[in-house]
This record gives C-alpha cells, sequence and structure tokens, in this order.
C-alpha cells in the first residue's frame, strides 16, 4: 500500500463501508407479508405446495411463481479480480457483490454473488450448469483468459438462459455503440474502416469479434498484442482465439499497423500508443483509448498532435466514457422480461445499436436540468452519460425486441408500449441524479467550509469531499485538536488540510469590520460581534462564505436546526424575493417525494406556499422529475370545511394566475395526493399522477411528518436541504452520518438546492 494520506484513508473508509451497519453490501428481504401465521402459512406450508405442483406440472411457471424470472447470478472464481490479478474466489467475494449491487440499482435486476473455488474449467462448468434451475441468467465475471473462453461457450451451449461474461461483451458493446457514432460524425461506414487493436485478452478479442459483426470486413482489421500484429503463418504467443483473427499485414509492429488507420482501440496497457504514432493515422482518427486507470494515451496528449481526433476513454473525467454499466444491466434486464434463452450477437448489436441512437437524440427537460448542461450529440458526446435515466427504457426495449425477432425469447412482450412505461417504472430518477451531481462537482470543484470539524463525523465527509475530487474543504476548529483528528483518521498529511481557527486567524479584523456595519442598527455592540466571531463557529464559517473565502458551508451537527440558522441568518441574507425554507427529500427504491417546508416557516402566507411550492418544483426537475405538486391539507377541495384553508386555496389561486410549468393541485389530504385508487374519486384534479411535490401548511405538520417517515419509514432521506440562502449554505441534522454530510456538501458545491 502506498504511503500516503489518499491511498490509507480511502483503504480505511473502504473497509469501513464494508463492515459497517451490517458486514458487506447485500442482503435478502421478503418481498410478501410475513407477518401473520397466514402470511406464514401461505409462504411456506402448507401454501407454497401449490406452486411446487403448479411448477412441476409446466416449467414456465417457475416464472409466475417465483423469483427466478428476475434473478441473475454474478459468478467468479477470483482468477482475474479488477486489476488486482488472481487473488482467488473467497478475495473476489467484495466485488460479486458490488456487481449485484450493480444490477440492483441501475435495472432493478436481483441478484446473488457466487465464488467458486476451482480454477480446473471443467469443474468450474460443470458447478454452474447445475445450478440452471435457480437462476434465469448467468454473469460471468473475473475469469481470466483464456478460461473465460472456454466456460462462457461451454454455459452458453449446456444452459437454457442467458450467460454472458461482462468483461468481454460489455465493454465491446459500449466501444461499439461509441464507434457507431464516432463513424457517423466522421463521415465513415463501417465496411470501409481500417482498424487496429491494440490487446488480444477477453475484452479486445469480443469487442473485435462484435464490431466485424457489425460491419467491419475481417481483413480491415489488424489486432497486436505485446509481440505486435497477429499475422498469418505468426507462430509465437498464438492460440486458436488470437488466430481466428489473424491477416495479411506486411506490418510487424503496432506503429507501422497503425500507418493510415481510422481507428485505434485499446485495451491494453497505459502509455501504449505514442504521440507521434497518432500523426500517422487517417484525417479525423477515432481513438478509444480504455486502458485503466491511465488509458494508452492521454486525451490531451493525442489532440495536442491531431485536433481532429475523436477520443474515448474509460475514465469518468474525459468526455465519452466507455462504461460497462451503460449496458449489462439493461441487457439481462431485457433478456429476462422475454425469458432469453441466451444473449446472443443480434441482442448485443441492439444494445450497442441503442446506446449509440439514444447519445444523438435532443435530452429531455428534467434530465438536462439533473445534468446541470444539455448534452449534445458531437465530438465529445458520442456515448451516453452513464447515469442517463433513460438508458433502461431504450436497451432493454431494444434487447428484449431483438431476442423475439432472432427467436430466442419464450415470452414475449405483446404491448412494447406498456412495456416501455413500467422500466420507466423501476427505476428512481433521483438515484441518478445524485450519481450525476457527484461526477459534476468532480468538474467544476469548489471550496465548501466545514464548519465543525472537530467531530468525527464532520471531518471523514470532508476528508472524502477531497480525496474523491470534489473539492477543496475549509475545515473550522481548533487547529491541533483538527490536526490531531486527522491523523486519527489515517491522514498522513494533515498540514495539507486549510484549517480556519478563530483564535489565530489572520482574517477576525475583516471580518469584525464586516458584521459590525451589519448589525450595528441592529442592537449589537462592537464588544459583541467580536466575541460571536472569535466563539461561535456557525458565525465565523460564515463570514468566511460571505467574504469570499469559500463557495458554499455545511454546519449542523452540534445545535438543533434552528439556533444553527439564526446564527447564519446573522451573517448571511436569503436571496432578494427569496424565501428560505427547507425541504426532505424522501428516496424510495422507485419514487422520490419532496417535503416542504419542513424547517423554517412556522405559518407561511399565500405568497410564501406559492413560492415554496415553485422552488420546490424547481429542485425536483434538476433531480430529475417532472413535478406534481399537491398542497397538502386535513380537507380534501372543502371536504371537511375549515377555517384554515385559505392561505392554501390563495397559493393555488397565485399560481393560477403566474401559470407555472409544472402541475399542481390543493388542498389536498395526503391519500388524495399520493394514492391513485383515492385520486379516480377526483376526476377533475390537475394531477395527472401521485404527487411527487408536498407543499405542507404549516411547520408543526411539515417537520412531523418529515421526522417521522425518516424514523419510521424504510427509505433513505436527504436533508433538510436549505433553499433561499444569498450563498449555498447546508444544515445537517443533528443525528447525520458522515455519507449525509458528504450529500450535502456535495450539493451546496453543485448548487442543486441553492
Amino acid at each position: 500500500m502506498a504511503d500516503n494520506n489518499t491511498d490509507d484513508f480511502t483503504t480505511r473508509e473502504a473497509l469501513f463501508y464494508h463492515e459497517t451497519i451490517r458486514p458487506g453490501k447485500i442482503e435478502i428481504i421478503a418481498s410478501k407479508p410475513v407477518t401473520t401465521q397466514r402470511d406464514l402459512s401461505l409462504a411456506y406450508s402448507p401454501g407454497v405446495a401449490a406452486p411446487v405442483e403448479a411448477i412441476a406440472a409446466d416449467p414456465k411457471n417457475a416464472a409466475r411463481y417465483t423469483a427466478r424470472s428476475n434473478l441473475v447470478a454474478v459468478i467468479s472464481n477470483g482468477t482475474a479480480i479488477l486489476g488486482l490479478g488472481n487473488l482467488g474466489a473467497l478475495a473476489s467475494k467484495p466485488v460479486m457483490e458490488g456487481k449485484a449491487v450493480l444490477f440492483k440499482r441501475f435495472a432493478d435486476v436481483d441478484s446473488i454473488d457466487l465464488e467458486l473455488a476451482t480454477e480446473d474449467p471443467q469443474a468450474f462448468i460443470d458447478a454452474v450448469a447445475l445450478m440452471e434451475p435457480s437462476f434465469g441468467g448467468i454473469n460471468l465475471e473475473d475469469i481470466k483468459a483464456p478460461e473465460c473462453f472456454i466456460i462462457e461457450q461451454a454455459l452458453r451451449e449446456r444452459m437454457n438462459i442467458p450467460v454472458m461474461h461482462d468483461d468481454q461483451h460489455g465493454t465491446a458493446i459500449i466501444a461499439a455503440a461509441g464507434l457507431i457514432n464516432a463513424v457517423h460524425l466522421t463521415g465513415r461506414d463501417l465496411k470501409d474502416v481500417r482498424m487496429v487493436v491494440n490487446g488480444a485478452g477477453a475484452s479486445a478479442i469480443a469487442c473485435t469479434a462484435l464490431i466485424k459483426a457489425m460491419g467491419v470486413p475481417h481483413d480491415n482489421v489488424i489486432m497486436c498484442d505485446r509481440s505486435g500484429p497477429i499475422y498469418r503463418g505468426r507462430e509465437d504467443g498464438m492460440d486458436q482465439w488470437k488466430s481466428a483473427h489473424a491477416v495479411d499485414t506486411e506490418a510487424r509492429s503496432l506503429e507501422e499497423a497503425l500507418v493510415g488507420a481510422d481507428i485505434f482501440l485499446g485495451l491494453s496497457a497505459a502509455g501504449a500508443l505514442k504521440p507521434e504514432w497518432v500523426r500517422k493515422m487517417a484525417d479525423q482518427p477515432i481513438i478509444f483509448a480504455m486502458a485503466n486507470p491511465t488509458p494508452e494515451i492521454m486525451p490531451d496528449l493525442a489532440q495536442e498532435v491531431r485536433p481532429d481526433a475523436i477520443i474515448a476513454t474509460g475514465r469518468s473525467d474525459f468526455p465519452n466514457q466507455v462504461n460497462n454499466v451503460l449496458g449489462f444491466p439493461f441487457i439481462f434486464r431485457g433478456a429476462l422480461d422475454v425469458q432469453a434463452t441466451t444473449i446472443n450477437e443480434e441482442m448485443k448489436i441492439a444494445a450497442a445499436e441503442a446506446i449509440a441512437e439514444l447519445a444523438r437524440e435532443r435530452v429531455p427537460e428534467e434530465v438536462a436540468a439533473a445534468y446541470g448542461k444539455n448534452h449534445q450529440f458531437g465530438r465529445d458526446y458520442i456515448i451516453p452519460a452513464p447515469f442517463d435515466p433513460r438508458l433502461i427504457e431504450r436497451v432493454s426495449s431494444a434487447v428484449a425486441r431483438a431476442a423475439m425477432d432472432s427467436g430466442v425469447a419464450l415470452q414475449p412482450i405483446e404491448d412494447f408500449e406498456q412495456y416501455t412505461l413500467a422500466l420507466k417504472a423501476r427505476l428512481n430518477p433521483t438515484t441518478s441524479v445524485l450519481t450525476q451531481v457527484y461526477e459534476e462537482a468532480k468538474k467544476n470543484p469548489k471550496r465548501v467550509v466545514f464548519a465543525e470539524a472537530e467531530e468525527d463525523v464532520v471531518l471523514r465527509a470532508a476528508i472524502q469531499f477531497r480525496d474523491f475530487g470534489y473539492g477543496t474543504p475549509i475545515l473550522v476548529g481548533r487547529t491541533d485538536k483538527v490536526r490531531e483528528k486527522l491523523v486519527e483518521l489515517a491522514v498522513s498529511d494533515p498540514d495539507s488540510f486549510e484549517i480556519q481557527n478563530s483564535a489565530d486567524s489572520d482574517l477576525i479584523e475583516p471580518m469584525n469590520d464586516y458584521l459590525y456595519k451589519r448589525l450595528q442598527r441592529r442592537g449589537y455592540t462592537e464588544r459583541d460581534v467580536r466575541r460571536m466571531v472569535n466563539q461561535e463557529r456557525n458565525v465565523f464559517a460564515s463570514l468566511l462564505v460571505a467574504l469570499g473565502h469559500g463557495d458554499a458551508m455545511i454546519t449542523g451537527l452540534t445545535r438543533p436546526f434552528a439556533q444553527t440558522a439564526k446564527e447564519v441568518n446573522l451573517v448571511l441574507d436569503p436571496k432578494p424575493g427569496a424565501v428560505p425554507f427547507g425541504i426532505h427529500m424522501m428516496v424510495g427504491k422507485n419514487y422520490t417525494v419532496f417535503l416542504a417546508d419542513t424547517t423554517i416557516n412556522e405559518r407561511p402566507t399565500a405568497a410564501e406556499l406559492a413560492h415554496i411550492a415553485t422552488e420546490t418544483a424547481a429542485v425536483a426537475r434538476r433531480m430529475g422529475h417532472n413535478p406534481r405538486v399537491a398542497f397538502l391539507s386535513y380537507s380534501t377541495f372543502g371536504n371537511p370545511a375549515g377555517k384554515w384553508l385559505e392561505n392554501i386555496r390563495d397559493a393555488v389561486a397565485i399560481l393560477d394566475g403566474q401559470q407555472p410549468n409544472f402541475e399542481y393541485e390543493g388542498e389536498m389530504a395526503p391519500d388524495a395526493a399520493l394514492n391513485a385508487k383515492v385520486m379516480e374519486l377526483y376526476q377533475f384534479s390537475r394531477l395527472s399522477g401521485p404527487a411527487n411535490v408536498l407543499v405542507m401548511p404549516g411547520l408543526q405538520s411539515a417537520n412531523l411528518s418529515a421526522k417521522l417517515l425518516r424514523e419510521l419509514a424504510e427509505n433513505a432521506t436527504i436533508g433538510p436541504m436549505m433553499v433561499g440562502m444569498e450563498k449555498p449554505v447546508q444544515i445537517a441534522p443533528m443525528t447525520a452520518i458522515a455519507p449525509d454530510v458528504l450529500t450535502l456538501a456535495v450539493l451546496a458545491a453543485a448548487g442543486v438546492v441553492a
């Protein structure tokens, strides 16, 4: 392990992450009620006999009565774990659990990891093949070449369910999608291009095979390994898989093979492609340098010698990332949904074409708002962003249709429009957007003030904020105490962090002057101001932001929200014309609900309610949702009558006059806003579906509801998120843990809830 703070801290945090709450990253939960004796009798004996007999009579019933049709096994023997090599089956388990998490996160596919303690291909094949009754699909992972070719081929022949080695075909599908668009942009045709592939491992061979299947002629592709081009007649270092791609060529080095080539496809090693070789490629060269973490050539070096190049890498910090997560979850989703017997070339090509087509489309308003910018098809956008929520519907539908057209679907889809809607409903766009916000924060890092840096939770979040590349943390606290805690948290160079201590800061005098001018007509003496600047960390931290030494601020763990907000308000004002308020975001598996105002305004006026609704709808849109606003009340459209309804009705009337670009309705009880069956009773309602923005009538009901849901529901809660201040300030709950603080810090830095 390298002796530096980032590696030491990342290792410690990664281990901490994997062991806290409960060991590992996955668990199994019941999908049906198991509360009463009746539930148990249906779930097991005697009720379980009925589906057993039905499946015995017709095996297709397994898809109706068990989880098999949505269950994928992620299987490895640990012979090629990421970039770590052959560390064995048991050591591969964290990676396989992680892959199971990705299946669930991106495509709502349930997944079980299985690690097999054998390096004998035949033993591996026999073990997996015997498990066919248990699973709807098999995802092979981290198996070294050439055994991975043997294993996958044998399992595809023996098993009547989809089998795919993602290390091979996942990369191939995404790379193929990017090449489709790069070729289109440069006015080429796949049947005419000349391609050089550097690397002859599992991924390289799979990429080459798929690209040839899509129309690139065999003789137009030169594959190179460590010994150079693979040509007909070559004997050293050859095997049957390499031989399948041998061609007649006079080239005996990568440099010679690249002369006049249209495409470089790299799945090899860092620095394998020299800038002077890129000069020798054809006009508008297409360079896919996919070695990780360092590509065969860095994009800036390639563009320095060939400004006309289109470049893709495997990294998220450069345009055009080739990322497997764009493919495998959705490929299995589509294959499972039609009960495909295999994943064939037609399905892979359909996935690649669907991904390529999505990159060429205009990004919808809510997606663009979530990403913070309009992605536009072009040289820097030939592959969709990995967290585009439209991927599940587009790619899965394309794969399912290809399975049907190629005759491998046992359960064809009859209504694709309905199927697309069902796919869309499987996922919560918030989860995609949050991931994208983190990625965007890396591209535009900010200076964030952590006001309570002596707290372990805050300091852990601040270190992650820096080490993960989201920006620069400014730590407020006693210098010696903060340094001591940094060392405790495995930071070997605590002096590399900026620590602001009010006891010795050279900013004290400007702060005193600024705050005294601000407060002298509000009953504060100069002595009062000096005491607050020196002793109140929230005041001191707010002044760092007010005076431009930080871009945003996070606090809240040591004092109640109201007290913290009062201290912040001594220094910072609301935005002009804004009403500050708080939002709790309740994140479920496939939905998000925004509650406002949960923190500040005790009895908001009609104008304030309308403002809160408009601003919360804007946050919802930035989080990937089409806002549907409900003004909540104990009364639904006047039933029962009451004396506290006029504010709500007047707020609705204000929005009627403003004609905002979101749906809204009220006054209404929560069930009338959220329950589709109850909503049917009110055909006149302007909401097209259940509300996702709930504007509460007052602080008491709002705060109670948010805290009850946080404690009782099994949903993730983000917030409260503070909206409407002149500078981005977030006040975390006193019970927050490090990931909560980090999320609020990133949201503040990114301006998502400013």
